[in-house]
């Protein structure tokens, strides 16, 4: 019984050989999710960060980035992987661009397998991945916040609801605003049912992390909804300023 799937699994090897997130090229040996020396070429978060946004900062006695020292925050605290870089960047947008999703298998199980103690601290009730809008989504044919909320559901035990939270008003492009203008842009771009009865830890799941606006704008809307506690968690973070 078992030759089939033995089967199916060395053609699929054939046909479609994993691509390392980081270089494209076929993964060596089979089975792992990354090429081992591109390990390396990843600026992975160290601490001391932001006891806000996770952000690292330079020594132990600073408690705020710059970037939360001005700007109010509605959410709790966050989480990310790794540092935005140019081989970062690089690998989002052929997740984005190129529907590259198999290479969130490999930034899934780096986070659960770095930072999942510290995610089910957060003792959320819920998973929420940052809304698309429809024409976004119909465009790429997926959100990949939402591809990455699914693959952290399982092994860190806990739901993902992608129903509550909506993107409602396409924005503008978000590159060339500063932190207070892509707030602004964001305003009234999401909208969040109430909250069933019971869940009130939230966390939300998102790709990237830079100056914090998306991640406030879905805050403010949850916590209108009845939110209690709302955490984020991310693949990657933008250098604090």
């Amino acid at each position: 019984m078992k030759i089939i799937p033995q089967g199916i699994d060395f053609m699929t090897d054939i046909l479609f050989p994993r691509r390392c997130p980081v270089c494209g090229g076929i993964v060596l040996p089979k089975g792992d999710l990354i090429c081992p020396g591109c390990m390396t070429k990843l600026s992975w978060v160290r601490r001391p960060v932001c006891k806000k946004c996770g952000k690292e900062v330079l020594d132990e006695t600073i408690e705020y980035c710059y970037d939360c020292t001005r700007h109010k925050r509605s959410f709790d605290y966050g989480l990310s992987l790794i540092n935005y870089d140019d081989t970062a960047s690089r690998s989002m947008a052929r997740i984005k661009y190129n529907n590259r999703r198999e290479y969130l298998d490999f930034y899934s199980e780096a986070m659960v397998r770095k930072m999942g103690k510290r995610i089910r601290f957060m003792d959320g009730d819920v998973l929420i991945p940052v809304p698309v809008h429809p024409s976004r989504r119909r465009e790429r044919g997926f959100n990949q916040a939402e591809e990455l909320a699914r693959r952290l559901s399982g092994p860190l035990g806990i739901p993902v609801n992608t129903s509550i939270l909506k993107r409602t008003r396409k924005t503008a492009p978000q590159k060339s605003l500063d932190s207070g203008g892509r707030l602004k842009n964001l305003e009234q771009a999401f909208t969040a049912s109430v909250l069933p009865s019971g869940m009130k830890n939230i966390i939300l799941v998102d790709d990237i992390y830079t100056t914090g606006s998306t991640i406030e704008a879905c805050t403010r809307a949850l916590r209108k909804a009845g939110a209690e506690h709302v955490y984020f968690v991310t693949i990657f973070i933008g250098h604090g300023q």
